[in-house]
């Protein structure tokens, strides 16, 4: 008698031995538990950079700069792992803290706050960073708005662009310079939420003023996923990124009845990876599941997909690590100069 519908595969147990980090994500797959949620999500990264038609979306949330896991994030643009990015203004911000050569320390979670306010050291759980250098950080933004033309429009990519431009000439080798240099869009749709929103307001009491049209900004992204093939998301964290990019799928599903007539038709998310530590059952975005997306036509429901409930700052080392390990490369990036030559 034959193994019940049920059963997916055999569970093997893990041997201690001599391996490669990209040999034992492979061989955790088919262990147990947020193990093999890990492994299995590697194998469909290793699927997503294998297909050559294929757009790859990074959405990125958290405090992931001051983590330390800014680097990464950098090389997975610079190795052109992903298309587009779509960050919190934090994330692309706090980077640029330490490229300008400030410093994240080390402290305990239980520190007196207030001791931390006297000293002016603003703290993320087990990490501190100088105000007064926080502040220089935000200065620099303001510095770089006031070199655009008064009142001009931007979609954020474009700003973002702009400023990767800066950062670049700088010298200030941070996610947006290197996603300037390897022409990576970067999108972030709540980016006042951040330095950016005080160097842009310190700006604009100055009098110089631009607008970020956000409309604009939605039609940016829709059209570039309008042109692709296929698309994929990488998701650390969830929030609002998470959300952009789902709405990116939902926005062709949108136009293709609207303006097309065409009632059946879907452009999912073929590929799908969350690192995420927020569960469902609270029912925001950010611990919603890749099945629930599919009831909104979010994520196709043959794509290869998966969730894992972990750290970001533990998956995010050991995935990039297997990929150098495995000489896992991507089969083809998009080409996406026609955006910058030419935006819609």
């Amino acid at each position: 008698m034959g193994a019940p519908y049920f059963v997916t595969g055999e569970v093997k147990s893990l041997s201690v031995k001599r391996r490669s980090i990209h040999e034992l994500l492979l061989e955790m797959a088919d262990t147990a538990f947020q193990g093999r949620s890990l492994g299995e999500a590697y194998r469909v990264l290793i699927d997503m950079f294998n297909d050559g038609d294929n757009l790859v979306f990074l959405g990125l949330a958290g405090s992931m700069s001051t983590a330390g896991m800014w680097r990464i994030i950098k090389w997975l643009i610079e190795e052109r792992y992903v298309d587009v990015v779509v960050s919190t203004g934090a994330v692309i911000s706090e980077d640029i803290y330490e490229a300008m050569g400030f410093k994240y320390y080390k402290t305990h979670p239980c520190v007196n706050d207030e001791e931390l306010l006297r000293y002016k050291y603003d703290r993320f759980y087990d990490t501190v960073a100088s105000e007064e250098d926080y502040r220089k950080m935000e200065k620099l933004i303001q510095e770089f708005i006031e070199t655009l033309p008064a009142g001009k429009t931007y979609s954020t990519a474009e700003f973002l662009h702009e400023f990767g431009k800066y950062l670049d000439e700088k010298g200030v080798d941070s996610i947006v310079a290197t996603a300037y240099r390897a022409k990576v869009p970067v999108f972030s749709p709540a980016i006042v939420d951040s330095g950016y929103g005080m160097g842009a307001l310190l700006a604009y009491r100055r009098g110089h003023r631009i607008i970020l049209d956000m409309v604009r900004d939605f039609y940016h992204i829709v059209e570039i996923g309008r042109r692709a093939s296929k698309l994929s998301a990488i998701y650390i964290g969830g929030g609002v990124p998470k959300d952009y990019v789902n709405l990116v799928t939902v926005a062709q599903t949108l136009i293709g009845e609207y303006e097309e007539g065409r009632h059946d038709y879907y452009k999912s998310l073929e590929y799908v990876v969350q690192f995420t530590t927020d569960a469902p059952q609270w029912g925001g975005l950010s611990g919603a599941t890749l099945e629930e997306a599919v009831s909104w036509g979010k994520v196709s429901p043959k794509a290869k997909k998966k969730v894992v409930y972990v750290d970001a700052t533990i998956a995010l080392p050991i995935i990039a690590h297997a990929l150098v390990d495995g000489g896992i490369k991507r089969r083809r990036p998009a080409d996406l100069s026609w955006f910058f030559n030419n935006p819609p």
